[in-house]
C-alpha cells in the first residue's frame, strides 16, 4: 500500500493549468499551502503542472507534491509521455491518476498503479461514479478520489448535494479493499464542505478552483484547516 506515512485528514489542491498557478505564481501558491499546513498542522498536498514540479520542490519542503498524471510506461522511446520515474526525480512523491480531465481506461489505470508501487509513489486515483470506484479499488491504489464530473468547477459541493452517494462510494470501496483511503471532490469551496466530507466517511478532499482562483487563497485554506480542527 502507501509507500510512506500519509497523515489524514488531507487536502489536495490541484493547480491544473490555471494561470494563477503557473511558473512563479505556482511557487507562491505552493508556499501559501505550506504555510497553512504548518501553522494549522493540517496535511495539504499540491498537484502542480509537470514543468513546475522541480522548481516548487526547491522552495517547498514540508508538503507533499503530486504530479497531475503519469503514463503507464517505463523509461524509453516514448516522446511526449510522462514517465513515473521522471516525476519522482523531479521532486514529486506521488501522482493523480485518471482525473476527469485526463481519463484512462481501466487497464491503463491498473498499469499506472503498478508503476507507482514499483517506484514508491503515492497513487491518488480519481473516479467518476460508484462502479468505477469499485473497479479501481481492485487494483489496490493508496487513495480513491470520488469526483462527479458534472459538479467539477461549479461551486456546488458534492459533499453537500450528494452526501448519500459519497457515503455509498466509501462503503462500496471498503467492501472490496478496506485499506484504500477515500477522498471526495467537485465543488468544494467552503470549510463546511470539507467538514461534511469527513463526516461522510472520507479522509479528505481534492479541489482546485476554490483555492487556485480565489482572491485570497490563504484565507480559503485557513477556513478549510479550521473546519477540520
Amino acid at each position: 500500500m502507501i509507500s510512506m506515512k500519509v497523515k489524514t485528514p488531507i487536502i489536495i489542491v490541484n493547480f491544473k493549468t490555471y494561470e494563477e498557478a503557473t511558473g512563479k505564481k505556482a511557487v507562491k501558491l505552493a508556499k501559501i499551502c505550506e504555510y497553512v499546513s504548518k501553522k494549522y498542522d493540517i496535511n495539504i498536498a499540491i498537484s502542480p503542472q509537470f514543468c513546475d514540479i522541480f522548481q516548487i520542490s526547491q522552495f517547498v519542503k514540508k508538503i507533499l507534491i503530486l504530479s497531475q498524471h503519469i503514463d503507464s510506461i517505463y523509461p524509453g522511446p516514448y516522446t511526449g509521455h510522462i514517465s513515473p520515474l521522471s516525476i519522482k526525480q523531479s521532486g514529486a512523491i506521488g501522482t493523480l491518476i485518471n482525473h476527469s480531465e485526463r481519463k484512462l481506461d481501466l487497464e491503463k489505470i491498473r498499469k499506472c498503479i503498478e508503476l507507482t508501487k514499483k517506484y514508491g509513489l503515492i497513487s491518488v486515483c480519481c473516479s467518476a461514479n460508484v462502479n468505477e470506484s469499485k473497479e479501481i479499488a481492485k487494483f489496490d491504489p493508496d487513495f480513491i478520489a470520488y469526483e462527479p464530473p458534472s459538479l467539477i468547477g461549479t461551486g456546488i459541493s458534492v459533499s453537500q448535494t450528494k452526501p448519500e452517494v459519497v457515503t455509498k462510494t466509501v462503503n462500496e470501496i471498503k467492501k472490496i479493499n478496506p485499506e484504500v483511503k477515500v477522498l471526495c471532490g467537485a465543488g468544494i469551496m467552503k470549510g463546511e464542505d470539507v467538514k461534511k466530507a469527513l463526516e461522510l466517511g472520507t479522509v479528505g478532499v481534492i479541489l482546485s478552483s476554490g483555492v487556485v482562483k480565489a482572491v485570497n487563497p490563504k484565507k480559503v485554506l485557513i477556513e478549510f484547516a479550521e473546519s477540520i480542527k
